[in-house]
């Protein structure tokens, strides 16, 4: 992979697995250095932090445990980054949970808990680094939102709702820094191929009494008009390709990563 970001850094949030470890992934490989955040089982961390370290050129990929739904721990993380990479050109707000329940059943803890780790993280996080790529004059926030950012699904209101604010809030922030060499976009990914996701598969396989490849593509992916999994390196490629050159002119935009599910 071209070096694009050589001499960069970044910091990714839930980057221990799926989307946010490929994205990790390409810009270690491509020249930055990445930290990681994120839970898992410690062996899970140790594998990404080793993988990551490695493609940076050897060692262990620095590390925070924060937990995103605590403002406090947010702005932390951010300190830690600044202080262990020495800046934070690059962040990457991609850390997020899902519940699915109708409205009127929907668990209070659980509704607050995912408007705080998917949407308001995001605003803590971007206030924390936004001071130090204004001082050195460039940067690039990426918010890592979803298809449902910009349609809805039953059943996930919470998740529906915190990703349309993502949307709006990469486009707010994108208006305050038009002028400057910042730029703040956010990536609406469909179904991506990740453990979590094709865990699905099997249960709906058995509910509605038919083939794993029938319960994906006629059930999972149900509305992706491509009935194929969006791959963690499409995402990451256009994460990447949002941080390399001329890419500056990208700003405020919702860029749809999803097998035409949106165009519909």
């Amino acid at each position: 992979m071209e070096r694009v970001l050589e001499g960069r850094t970044a910091l990714v949030t839930g980057s221990t697995s799926g989307i946010g470890l490929g994205i990790a992934m390409f810009y270690a490989q491509a020249g930055a250095k990445v930290m990681l955040n994120g839970f898992g089982k410690p062996e899970e961390i140790a594998r990404a932090r080793a993988e990551v370290g490695a493609a940076m050129g050897g060692g262990e990929a620095p590390y925070s445990a924060a937990d995103l739904s605590k403002p406090e721990q947010v702005r932390q993380m951010v300190q830690q980054a600044e202080a262990e990479l020495g800046k934070v050109d690059i962040l990457v707000n991609n850390a997020g949970i899902q519940f699915v329940a109708p409205i009127d059943e929907f668990p209070e803890d659980r509704f607050d808990a995912i408007i705080a780790i998917n949407f308001t993280s995001n605003y803590h996080a971007i206030k924390a680094a936004l001071p130090g790529m204004k001082a050195r004059g460039w940067g690039r926030i990426i918010n890592i939102a979803s298809a449902h950012g910009l349609i809805a699904s039953p059943y996930k209101s919470a998740y529906v709702a915190a990703k349309h604010a993502v949307v709006g809030l990469s486009k707010t922030v994108a208006l305050e820094i038009a002028q400057t060499n910042i730029t703040c976009n956010a990536i609406c990914p469909g179904f991506v191929r990740t453990p979590l996701a094709e865990a699905q598969i099997p249960p709906l396989a058995a509910k509605f009494g038919v083939s794993e490849e029938v319960a994906l593509k006629d059930h999972l992916l149900e509305h992706q008009p491509s009935k194929k999994w969006v791959e963690v390196a499409d995402v990451a490629q256009m994460a990447l390709w949002l941080c390399g050159p001329n890419s500056g002119a990208m700003n405020g935009s919702a860029f749809s990563v999803d097998g035409g599910w949106t165009a519909a």
